[in-house]
């Protein structure tokens, strides 16, 4: 769902869906919660959408980007910085913990469990590098976390995870 109210050369948008972010990142907005007038029409322009029903009809091509493994991995890494605040070098937890969710949220099992690593963890803040070794993991690690190497180059964050992991599959 889109809404838009335009004041001015700012066009405010609320994100509901993951289809917002890539509409986001394909209008190379710089900051969550509003897209200027020049990013929206330089992206409506991309898009070829010049009225609010090409732009509906657009939502299933945004949603499709997703499925392409390298636009994806562009569209994760542009959410960092997306989301982040701007005179800030990492993404505070909640709202790493919001867009996580609406990235990996449905297509990683684990992230569910891993939300709830976090939610107890120290952290309060994800670093860039963090946000982008979690899509690698995601991608990369088994379920079982069977072929998760303990001495590789893995954050200290997703270490911590796999061991407060499988403690809790111990018990």
């Amino acid at each position: 769902m889109l809404y838009v109210a335009s004041h001015l050369s700012v066009v405010v948008v609320v994100c509901t869906q993951v289809v917002m972010l890539v509409l986001a990142w394909k209008l190379d907005a710089q900051s969550m919660g509003y897209f200027t007038l020049q990013e929206w029409l330089r992206g409506m322009g991309s898009l070829q959408c010049d009225s609010t029903e090409r732009l509906r009809n657009s939502l299933d091509y945004l949603r499709s980007v997703l499925n392409d493994s390298t636009s994806f991995k562009l569209i994760y890494r542009y959410a960092f910085d997306f989301a982040r605040e701007k005179d800030q070098r990492s993404l505070d937890l909640n709202t790493a913990k919001c867009m996580l969710g609406l990235l990996l949220g449905k297509t990683w099992p684990l992230f569910p469990v891993f939300n709830q690593f976090l939610e107890q963890s120290k952290y309060k803040v994800i670093n860039k590098d963090q946000w982008c070794n979690v899509l690698e993991f995601s991608r990369t690690i088994n379920l079982d976390l069977s072929n998760y190497d303990e001495d590789g180059a893995w954050p200290v964050l997703l270490d911590e995870f796999v061991e407060w992991y499988k403690e809790r599959q111990m018990s």
